[in-house]
């Protein structure tokens, strides 16, 4: 009885790091999502799964401990139960991520940014942006849900607040609810910049904050048509990455 050879040793303990990684990591973002203010993320982890996981990782890692002790020889079967727990568990992972969207909340909410600066360009004259929630409520409302979730539960509805007479786009709003759109119109009507209530890209939890990346907010704009545009059919107007320049500094045109 010699014990279990160095390759094996490793193997075990290299699975050991990975089981609490990730599920480690996922238990604890659940917990923490149930009392953040707002979570960037579109479902919270399975506590029941992860807790599952990692009390038989606590088993697996006794049966290794005890064949350890006794130098069990290498063909010892509880040497082979961390691995297998690891690439069952990845497995099942696998299974119920079938379907489920590859981007994650910011990357959500800046498509539905985009779709709905889109819709609101249509929507634009020669004469000024649209600027009536009565006109740009039904938008929203075809976004769906946020990616976001608020102390632990998921946020059912983007909203959206109108403003007149801004003279750029709304870096921060203390107090309003994740999801909700700003459409912050110009004091002549024809240009409005749309930003997103939730959190920055780099933050996971934390309280509500205009969604931005490395400290510029992300910022779609609707502006109003030009005669020659509008008789063309084709609507102008910078898309979501239009008001971005390479490496996702915000550039703001002149309303």
């Amino acid at each position: 009885m010699s014990g279990p050879s160095r390759k094996t040793l490793l193997a075990n303990v290299v699975c050991l790091g990975a089981l609490g990684w990730i599920y480690g990591g996922d238990l604890s973002d659940a917990l923490r999502a149930r009392t953040a203010e707002v979570s960037a993320l579109m479902s919270p982890p399975s506590t029941v799964r992860t807790s599952v996981v990692l009390g038989l990782a606590g088993v697996g890692l006794a049966v290794f401990i005890a064949g350890l002790l006794r130098k069990k020889p290498e063909d010892f079967k509880g040497y082979r139960l961390l691995p297998i727990l690891l690439v069952l568990a990845l497995f099942v992972d696998l299974a119920l991520a079938e379907g489920r969207t590859p981007l994650d909340s910011p990357d959500m909410a800046a498509v539905a940014l985009q779709r709905f600066q889109g819709e609101a360009q249509k929507r634009a004259t020669v004469a000024a942006v649209p600027a009536r929630v009565e006109e740009l409520q039904p938008l929203v409302d075809a976004l769906g849900s946020p990616p976001y979730l608020e102390r632990g539960l998921a946020v059912p509805a983007y909203a959206l607040q109108v403003r007149t007479g801004c003279e750029g786009p709304v870096r921060d709003a203390p107090g309003t609810r994740p999801g909700t759109l700003i459409y912050c119109v110009s004091p002549d009507g024809k240009q409005a910049w749309v930003t997103l209530v939730g959190l920055p890209a780099e933050v996971r939890f934390g309280a509500p904050a205009v969604l931005s990346q490395r400290g510029e907010p992300r910022v779609a704009t609707v502006r109003a048509q030009l005669p020659e545009e509008e008789e063309k059919g084709a609507p102008p107007g910078l898309d979501l990455e239009d008001s971005l320049v390479d490496g996702g500094e915000a550039v703001f045109p002149s309303p």
